[in-house]
This record gives structure tokens, C-alpha cells and sequence, in this order.
């Protein structure tokens, strides 16, 4: 897969010779239908099918300046939020009947996981449009009501009365870390939210001081394609964030 990806915005791309054009959302999903293969068994959560980035895919071998959209986050299923969904799935109560946020929500997984426990409320949160698009067709795939997806940046604005947030593999740049501890603990502060990460041991978290205020809850070990897939990676971890506030 190539590692980096060229930065544009949704409408006319000029990508060599041929023009990509998006006029609407229904373009956008087909072209991610048409770009994507929907799995689902070679992940914490077999349950959940997702259309994502395989190496059957045309753009996962292509140049990074063929992408006619910005970075597609949202076409992988990281580690981090596969543990965080598993968990989710193994223990329905901790989002039975909440009001959930799924931050940096990606192809939205773990918050379909936690639609599929009965939360009383799930809003998705990702600033690409694109992964909004694919969290809809995601919803789609698992027969679930569709979950609406905020594209605004929500890290360090005036937080809503979120029973639940969710993040997995949002600690991977040191000063998005400072400000998500920042933001939540805020959130805590203000509104008690209980907080769940997934992280599966990256170098920005693990030496962060976020890390001394985390409660491990649990660790799965990864299936052996997600850890070809993230360089070696073998377990992914789920921690309950509570912080002296």
C-alpha cells in the first residue's frame, strides 16, 4: 500500500491526464464501492463488515498522486479501533442506552459497534467528507440505521454532554496528543463522560502523560494479516481514560 497520500478537497481533480469530478455524495459512494473490497474475517470483529483498502484494490499498489481525495484514513481498519470495537461487542453495557461519540471515527466501525449494543444515541466524528460518505455505506453493509457524521473539528470546542466518548489510534502526533488531553479532560470535567482509547502501543502514546492517568481494560492479540499490515504490530489495548480533574 503506498504509505503517504496527496492533499485535495472533493470536486475536480486532475490526476495526470484523466479528471476526476464529484458532484455529489452518491459519486463519492460509488467510487468508493468501486475502490473497495468489503471484509470482514480478517479482523477482532468478524461481526462488522466494512468496505476498506485490500491488496486486491486498484489504489493500494498506485502512486500516492493518482488519489483524487485527501489521506483515506477511513479505508483501513486500525488496530486501535478493531480493540476498541471487540470490546465494545464483548460488553454492551458500556454503551447500552448511552450517548456516544465516536471521534476521529475513520470507516466508523466503532461506532456501528456501538449501535449494534443498543446506545440510545452515535454520532460519528471525522474532518474528511469522504470518510462520512463511507461510514453511511459501512452502516449500509451491517444493516444498521445511519449515523450521522460530523465533519467539524471538535478537539477543543465546547464539548457536548457525551455519556461515552470513543477514539482509536488518534495518538499518533505528539501535539494532537496534548490537545485531546486537553479536550477531554475537560470533557470529564464538565460533563463526567466516560472515556474509552484503543491504542495499540504507539511511541506518542506510550510516552505521553496521558498515559499515567489510563486503566488497562483489556488486550487482544492481533490476527496475523492486521499485523503485516502495521508493521509488526502484535496486540492492541483498550484503556478507560480517568484523569485527577
Amino acid at each position: 500500500m503506498f504509505a503517504s497520500f496527496r492533499h485535495s478537497t472533493v470536486g475536480i481533480r486532475v490526476v495526470g491526464q484523466r479528471c476526476f469530478i464529484y458532484t455529489s455524495n452518491a459519486d463519492i459512494k460509488r467510487f468508493v464501492i468501486e475502490n473497495t473490497e468489503i471484509i470482514r474475517d480478517k479482523s477482532l470483529t468478524p461481526e462488522i463488515r466494512l468496505s476498506l483498502f485490500t491488496p486486491n484494490c486498484r489504489f493500494w499498489h498506485a502512486r500516492p498522486d493518482t488519489w483524487p481525495f485527501s489521506d483515506p484514513y477511513w479505508a483501513i481498519y486500525w488496530p486501535g479501533g478493531q480493540a476498541l470495537s471487540r470490546y465494545l461487542l464483548n460488553n454492551p453495557e458500556v454503551s447500552r442506552g448511552k450517548k456516544v461519540l465516536d471521534l476521529g471515527s475513520g470507516c466508523g466501525a466503532t461506532a456501528i459497534a456501538a449501535k449494534l449494543c443498543n446506545a440510545s444515541q452515535v454520532v460519528a466524528n471525522d474532518i474528511d467528507s469522504v470518510a462520512a460518505v463511507a461510514i453511511q455505506l459501512n452502516c449500509e453493509l451491517n444493516n444498521v440505521e445511519p449515523i450521522p457524521c460530523v465533519t467539524d473539528n471538535l478537539i477543543g470546542c465546547e464539548s457536548e454532554n457525551w455519556d461515552l466518548i470513543l477514539l482509536g489510534d488518534m495518538f499518533y502526533d505528539e501535539d494532537l496528543a496534548d490537545s485531546l488531553h486537553t479536550w477531554l479532560q475537560k470533557c470529564i470535567k464538565t460533563h463526567k463522560t466516560q472515556v474509552y482509547i484503543g491504542d495499540p502501543g504507539r511511541a506518542q502514546f506510550e510516552s505521553h502523560s496521558i498515559k499515567r492517568s489510563m486503566q488497562q481494560l483489556a488486550q487482544y492479540t492481533l490476527p496475523e494479516s492486521v499485523r503485516e499490515e502495521n508493521y509488526g504490530l502484535t496486540s492492541s489495548t483498550v484503556w478507560l481514560y480517568k484523569p485527577d480533574v
